[in-house]
């Protein structure tokens, strides 16, 4: 599954790059791709593997919101 976020406390490439670390972080998340200009983070799952709540929780303990948008 395929899912876009809008990203509230994203202030600079070094935000985007730390989200994107869940790719290697998360068990099931295939792959990251933050866009810091637009504050939006498309995430690649297996949703057999890892629920959309354990990324929420994951990118909350890093200091951001996610917010999904499509």
């Amino acid at each position: 599954m395929k899912k876009t976020y809008r990203v509230t406390g994203m202030h600079c490439s070094n935000c985007a790059m730390r989200i994107e670390g869940l790719e290697d972080e998360l068990e099931g998340v295939v792959s990251v791709r933050a866009n810091y200009p637009k504050s939006l983070v498309e995430i690649e799952f297996d949703e057999t593997r890892v629920g959309q709540g354990r990324i929420f929780e994951a990118v909350e303990r890093m200091g951001y919101t996610l917010e999904e948008i499509a």
